[in-house]
């Protein structure tokens, strides 16, 4: 049964736009595939899902690139544009829209709501005087200049003084409404560890915040006083709307507000679930439903940084080895909701431990026994229950148990599941019983155990089709499989029956040899 798009639950989603000054490293990445799964997991949970990305252009930052390299401002980002969106392809990122925030549909969608934000009374005029960090384009209280040593927290340089006129956002105003919204949603920012971190700057006091800058050429004029560009931080967030409709298509924006998660780095979340809730307050609009703040990639232990020479891009892994490798390391290695680690050694490591020799591994025996020993067919197998592979959980609960890891972006912990409780055994079992032997003496018993092994892929199939999506179709579509991957309905999607006919091998031996899903490095 087929859903009608009406009838489906809606799923909006965004991860955080980024400065196209450079291009995309692991841990720009490493966000956008947490999302990505999160994506493929509602869509074949049966919900509409909106998928949100871009880039993040209106900034000094990218200006000066431009400028250095001798180019109009915007015909760089539209190449960075371009290469970003090459890199998101590369790693099968399942976006729906991408936004530059130098486009005139967001031009239009800041303007408008700045505008609202303004005739609602909670922007003023006045001037501003504190230390500002060009890294973060974005001033630093003392404390926090103290607390670092001298020097901004996050970019370690000393922070410059600036005086100037401007226009303020009240932030002040919605201390107590933010904290009123986080109690009565406690699971708005998520995980736990950020929730605490932001409960308690709120209630140390917000400030007006400083939403204008003056004498830039690049960036969105103010409407109201066009002397000024809004500040970066107040445009970029509004990126979110821009891509569903926002100033554009009200309908269209009414049907996909409120966002069911942002995905977020951990240095954003202030931004996002103070500063953004609060400007959403001002303009008699709901906040987002939940902010996720996922942790960092390190690079050997240190903090991934150009100028410590050890940023590692996406395509320098994929190139070398495939998306799906890269997303595999990435998912199953580092925890989204802490902090992760990238050497070249650990990736190989877990490549032919995991994908090589145990997923690549098992599919490559069955593939080969079923073809060179049945013909690539098993007669009488239509409907058949498989034999207990599992020792300690049934196939059931591990699919509950993967599903609810998702569903908290533990990403990690749903892939060891899927290895402890399916792949492993399965391998474990095929070890035991070595039909590789047993085919040579008793056709129908090894048989049984081929049936029993495919069953085992199968499973594994569908519950990594979130993570591994080309993997997982090859190893379903490589059996004569129902195919579930169009289905809508939940029941469909993760409980699908056996196949109502004979099981089949469909995958084509080369030279006498399956290829492998994961050859192994050297």
């Amino acid at each position: 049964m087929t859903l009608n798009m009406a009838d489906k639950p809606r799923f909006f989603q965004t991860t955080a736009i980024d400065y196209p000054n450079s291009r995309p490293h692991i841990g720009t990445a490493f966000e956008k595939l947490g999302a990505d799964v999160q994506a493929r997991y509602r869509r074949m949970e049966g919900y509409d899902v909106f998928f949100l990305m871009g880039n993040d252009e209106n900034t000094v930052k990218v200006a000066k690139k431009a400028e250095e390299l001798g180019q109009d401002t915007k015909t760089y980002c539209d190449e960075m544009a371009r290469q970003f969106k090459e890199v998101w392809n590369a790693l099968n990122i399942s976006l729906d829209e991408f936004v530059q925030t130098s486009e005139p549909r967001h031009h239009r969608c800041a303007q408008q709501f700045i505008q609202k934000v303004y005739d609602s009374g909670y922007i003023y005029k006045g001037k501003y005087e504190g230390w500002y960090c060009e890294g973060c384009e974005g001033y630093k209280t003392e404390t926090e200049i103290k607390e670092a040593g001298g020097v901004c927290p996050l970019h370690k340089v000393p922070p410059v003084r600036r005086s100037e006129p401007c226009y303020f956002f009240a932030q002040s105003k919605f201390q107590d409404r933010l904290l009123k919204y986080y109690e009565e949603n406690p699971d708005f920012i998520q995980p736990e560890s950020r929730r605490n971190e932001m409960l308690s700057y709120v209630q140390g006091g917000l400030q007006d915040v400083n939403i204008t800058r003056s004498g830039q050429a690049w960036g969105i004029k103010v409407p109201f006083d066009e002397s000024f560009t809004i500040w970066v931080w107040f445009d970029a967030l509004l990126t979110y709307f821009t891509g569903i409709g926002y100033a554009t298509d009200d309908e269209k924006f009414r049907q996909w507000w409120p966002a069911n998660i942002h995905f977020i780095g951990k240095d954003i979340t202030r931004f996002h679930c103070a500063l953004w809730p609060a400007m959403l307050m001002a303009a008699d609009l709901e906040p987002p439903r939940l902010v996720f703040s996922h942790g960092w990639v390190n690079n050997k232990g240190g903090k991934i940084s150009k100028s410590l020479g050890n940023v590692v891009e996406p395509m320098d892994v994929i190139t070398r080895f495939s998306a799906e490798a890269f997303r595999y390391y990435f998912l199953r290695e580092c925890p989204y909701p802490g902090d992760g680690d990238f050497s070249w050694e650990r990736f190989a490591e877990v490549y032919n431990s995991d994908l090589a020799n145990n997923l690549g591994n098992l599919y490559s025996r069955c593939v080969t026994l079923i073809t060179k020993n049945y013909d690539g067919f098993l007669p009488s197998t239509a409907g058949t229950e498989p034999g207990v592979i599992y020792t300690e959980t049934d196939t059931e609960t591990t699919v509950q148990q993967v599903q609810k890891h998702i569903e908290a972006c533990q990403y990690n912990q749903a892939l060891d599941r899927i290895w402890r409780q399916i792949l492993d055994p399965a391998n474990q079992y095929a070890d035991k019983k070595a039909p590789w032997t047993l085919v040579k003496t008793d056709k129908e018993a090894a048989k049984s155990v081929l049936y029993d092994l495919v069953e085992s892929l199968r499973c594994a199939a569908i519950l990594l089709k979130p993570f591994l999506p080309h993997s997982a179709e090859t190893l379903y579509k490589s059996f004569n499989f129902p195919q579930p991957w169009e289905t809508t309905r939940h029941e469909d999607v993760w409980v699908h029956p056996r196949q109502a006919e004979d099981l089949c091998v469909l995958a084509a031996l080369e030279g006498g040899k399956v290829k492998p899903l994961f050859p192994r490095i050297s």
